[in-house]
Formats: structure tokens, C-alpha cells, sequence
């Protein structure tokens, strides 16, 4: 399955559609400006709020929480001991799953595995559109929305740390 998102510097408080390989909207992604941490929302096209994504303060390196229906669901930052840079690592909440994200982040080409096995694709190869990238959900019983909101959050925290060097 794969998604379409119209890329651009993400700030918080920016709101954009992600849309589903036959152009209909699939997902918002509900930026929440005025906050003191990086907050968002993925909502479906009904508005429904799927995921709540919000930065872990107190943190010692920059890390973003993802829940769903108030529930812990997973916690992304970089990989430690890692000699990629762009490399993260995301613990879901049940404590024995790992997924490892790696490639190129802010190039928009990079993978997201489970235990070796490709879960999901991030790429700009396959699309001729500009400023666009395209979420391909490999495996059909991933869930689209887990690994899209992965995909939003690595490409933002890579972002920041750029900004902050």
C-alpha cells in the first residue's frame, strides 16, 4: 500500500493530507502550534484522531512519543552506538519489539525493518512530483498509520538536529 506526502519544511502548527496511491486523503497530519513541545495529531479523513505524537521533555536526547487512544504505542530517537547518523530506533510499547529505521532521512530514502524483515519503504525515486515523498507499506499486515507517523517523526527529529548543528 502506499501513501503520497507533499513534503516541505515541517513546523509544527503545519497541517498537510497524506493521500493513498489512488490520490483520495488518507491521513491528516494535525500540526498543534502555541505548545510548549513538538505536538501533532494523525487523524483519518474523517478527522478521527488515529495517533497522538508529542516530544518526551526531560529528555537527554531528543525523543518523540507516539499513542494511541491515550495508550503508549511506541518512543522513536537515534540509535546509540550507531556509525550511521541517520539511524533510530523505535521501542513499541509492548517492550520486546524493536523496529530499526535507517538510510538517508533527509533525503526522504530510507527503510523501516522489524527483526530484518522490510515492514515499509521511504523513497522519492518512484514519484516525478516534486517535493513529494512516498510512504510504501510493504507488508499488508503492517499498520499504515504506526508506520506513517514512524516516517513523520524521524524525518522531523533528523530536521531539528540539522538545524541545531
Amino acid at each position: 500500500m502506499r501513501f503520497l506526502v507533499r513534503d516541505r519544511l515541517l513546523g509544527f502548527g503545519d497541517d498537510y493530507w497524506i493521500e493513498d496511491d489512488r490520490g483520495n486523503k488518507a491521513f491528516l497530519v494535525d500540526g498543534k502550534a502555541m505548545r510548549l513541545r513538538d505536538t501533532f495529531e494523525l487523524k483519518d479523513a474523517q478527522g478521527r484522531v488515529l495517533i497522538d505524537i508529542r516530544q518526551k521533555m526531560l529528555a537527554l536526547r531528543d525523543t518523540l512519543l507516539i499513542e494511541r487512544d491515550g495508550e503508549p504505542l511506541a518512543t522513536i530517537r537515534r540509535k546509540r552506538l550507531s556509525l550511521l547518523r541517520n539511524h533510530f530506533r523505535v521501542a513499541l510499547a509492548d517492550g520486546s519489539t524493536e523496529l530499526d529505521v535507517s538510510g538517508r532521512i533527509l533525503d526522504r530514502e530510507f527503510a523501516v525493518e522489524y527483526d530484518g524483515e522490510l515492514l515499509a519503504v521511504v523513497s522519492r525515486r518512484w514519484l516525478h512530483v516534486r517535493e513529494t515523498y512516498g510512504v510504501d507499506v510493504v507488508r499488508e499486515d503492517a499498520d499504515p498509520a504506526l508506520l506513517i507517523a514512524v516516517a513523520v517523526c524521524v524525518i522531523h527529529l533528523a530536521e531539528k538536529e540539522r538545524e541545531g548543528d
